[in-house]
């Protein structure tokens, strides 16, 4: 019965929702910008990370490896040039 229960399944859960406890915290909490920044991304980075590597089942296949990571690499260039390509004609008036 122990090896039907998917336990790291459920500390991947509890641990995504301590993480967005820790980001409500800090919006709800009076600091100071800086500070609340770097927690709130480094929670973000974080939790992507859990939710990659416990839901996503990125570490399960053993076959497409590098197929895998290649396309990981891709979503994460093509989510960089649409932040920074909408940065540059909205906001700095390119």
């Amino acid at each position: 019965m122990k090896r039907l229960f998917p336990i790291g399944h459920v500390m991947g859960f509890i641990f995504s929702l301590v993480l967005t406890l820790v980001a409500m915290l800090v919006v709800y909490t009076d600091m100071s910008y800086t500070m609340g920044m770097v927690i709130l991304v480094s929670t973000a980075v974080i939790q992507a990370t859990v939710q990659l590597f416990m839901f996503m089942h990125v570490n399960e296949s053993k076959e497409d490896r590098n197929t895998l990571y290649i396309n990981i690499i891709y979503a994460v260039v093509v989510s960089l040039i649409t932040i920074f390509g909408s940065l540059w004609t909205l906001i700095w008036d390119w």
